[in-house]
């Protein structure tokens, strides 16, 4: 199954045009909690995200996955040398990706980044979305949703409210 786990501000950015996401720190979090993360992470095999997720991860220091991570990129060529073996690049339809990635042994797919998530919803390859509402409008930024050929439906599964503040909704594709 392929997963989206992700926050996104009121009016539906997951981002700020220059690909900021200090916006999302801006909270108090008194409890330190992770907001339902960890729990969503071991319940996942393998992470696969984009090539601007991928780069804008690996500016917060420590690699944060313990999971393997595919980068769907057409232009990298190389991972740096302490990711190799955990971080693996691949280029392809979503479909083609899906199918080399499960034939790898892998069932439990998060996708994350922004082009990933809608290119992956444009081929209907999204089966559960969990979106955190982070109580701020950006106004403009990167979105989290674009096109589709058709609409998708989903089955509201639960809903959880954080610190009074992030609202986590969790969504199965209906088919």
């Amino acid at each position: 199954m392929n997963y989206v786990y992700i926050a996104a501000s009121i009016d539906g950015y997951i981002a700020t045009v220059d690909g900021g996401v200090d916006w999302l720190d801006q909270y108090p979090n008194p409890e330190k909690s992770d907001y339902g993360y960890s729990d969503f992470i071991r319940s996942i095999d393998v992470v696969v995200m984009g090539r601007h997720t991928f780069e804008k991860v690996m500016t917060f220091g420590d690699w944060p996955y313990d999971k393997k991570v595919f980068v769907l990129s057409r232009f990298l060529t190389t991972v740096p040398d302490a990711l190799k073996g955990r971080v693996e690049l691949m280029s392809g339809s979503p479909e083609t990706v899906v199918d080399s990635i499960s034939h790898a042994g892998f069932n439990d797919l998060y996708i994350d980044g922004g082009i990933v998530i809608q290119d992956f919803l444009k081929h209907d390859l999204i089966d559960e979305l969990t979106v955190t509402r982070i109580p701020v409008l950006l106004g403009n930024g990167i979105p989290l949703f674009g096109t589709l050929n058709a609409p998708l439906r989903f089955e509201h599964k639960e809903t959880t409210v954080y610190n009074n503040a992030f609202v986590t909704s969790r969504f199965a594709r209906t088919r």
